[in-house]
């Protein structure tokens, strides 16, 4: 059975273009508004020489045959002999007109159209794998001008998303290569020493499940990250009345134990902030502040906690001591897999904090922003609608 989809597809010139369709809609207007004119004419012809000769009966005209009319007779000849050319010549103009208002309108209606062609030429070079293709038309700031631009807009976004796509699957296959290449690594080494002991076996077994753990907060962490990114898109499905100083202070207490552990002091201001969200995302934002804070963090620093109302908007600020952030790197902080001054294959955490924590703010339809301190650290301020 013939699919007439591919059929028109392979034969494109059997369909009715949309410039011809163009063409004929303004070669029919073009041809109406003559034969309406030709009408008009023959009506004003018709009454400039439909006078009443009713007092001039006895009046006649000798035409060059020797005949006589009266001139009601010579005005009724002259009139149709008129009517009869203006007919002829205006049928013969019209026919005329009408092929050059053809022509014409298949000039003007590929003109018109010319954007449109730049726009499916644009769309057809693209790929998965080139995606810089740009219509950039010039003219007027017309509705295909605006067309093309909003094409062009869209086009950068779809490049930028792709981008970050490729580089995403790239440091995450890097990130899970590292835990599995520790897995295997010890497996092997235990594998190949026939007189290993229950102690060397208990260690290679301690090292194979704290890799397993690192894959498996990746694995949770980029879930995470996909479905906030997603709620982004789609909105949040379910939302309740979420307490920023409720969900600070529960983050606070899961790393207490390793805030004692490093000396850090840590200040707390607890102002009313409430907000409308998924609380177990919001927990999990702050969570990863707290947790940033407190592990990228010097011995004997601070870490301090705020939440409150600013300008109509609840806002979370975790401030901390820290190493120094050069200011041109603080924005590259919330791209996945990003650390500052902790190599990849550190095993104090993927680098998906921050990026989590601005997914969770837009999908909230909020704002995450980071601040380097000139004495070192951070301060990273989070600003979402406020809960009525």
């Amino acid at each position: 059975m013939t699919d007439p989809v591919a059929a028109t597809r392979r034969h494109p010139s059997s369909r009715t273009t949309l410039r011809w369709r163009l063409t004929l809609v303004y070669g029919a207007v073009a041809v109406t508004v003559g034969l309406l004119l030709l009408v008009l004419s023959l009506v004003l012809v018709d009454r400039a020489l439909s006078v009443d000769f009713a007092n001039s009966r006895g009046v006649g005209v000798r035409l060059p045959s020797g005949e006589t009319l009266t001139f009601g007779a010579f005005q009724e000849s002259l009139r149709d002999e008129a009517m009869s050319r203006v007919l002829r010549q205006g049928l013969l103009a019209l026919l005329v007109l009408g092929a050059l208002g053809v022509g014409l309108s298949y000039y003007l209606a590929g003109r018109v159209l010319q954007p449109l062609k730049d726009i499916t030429s644009a769309a057809q070079r693209l790929s998965a794998e080139r995606l810089d293709a740009r219509i950039a038309l010039a003219g007027p700031e017309d509705e295909l001008k605006e067309l093309a631009d909003v094409f062009d807009a869209m086009l950068g976004r779809l490049e930028a998303s792709f981008e970050a796509q490729r580089r995403f699957v790239a440091d995450a296959s890097h990130e899970l290569r590292t835990p599995l290449a520790v897995m295997r690594t010890e497996v092997d080494v235990a594998l190949a020493d026939p007189d290993a002991s229950t102690e060397d076996l208990r260690a290679a077994a301690g090292v194979v499940r704290e890799a397993t753990m690192r894959a498996d907060r990746l694995v949770d962490s980029l879930l995470l990250l996909a479905r906030s990114d997603r709620l982004e898109v789609d909105g949040l499905p379910l939302r309740e009345r979420v307490e920023l100083p409720a969900v600070a202070a529960q983050a606070l207490a899961a790393v207490t134990a390793e805030a004692e552990a490093k000396g850090l002091r840590v200040a707390t201001s607890f102002g009313p902030a409430g907000v409308l969200g998924d609380s177990g995302l919001l927990e999990r934002l702050a969570g990863n502040l707290v947790e940033n804070a407190v592990r990228h963090n010097v011995d004997g620093g601070w870490l301090r906690v705020d939440t409150g109302t600013v300008e109509g908007r609840a806002r979370l600020e975790v401030s901390s001591s820290g190493p120094v952030v050069p200011s041109e790197q603080v924005a590259g902080l919330f791209e996945p897999f990003r650390r500052h001054g902790t190599a990849r294959t550190s095993r104090r955490g993927a680098g998906l904090g921050l990026a989590i924590v601005q997914a969770v703010a837009a999908a909230h339809g909020g704002t995450a922003v980071a601040t380097a301190r000139p004495e070192g650290g951070l301060i990273v301020t989070v600003d979402l609608p406020r809960s009525p």
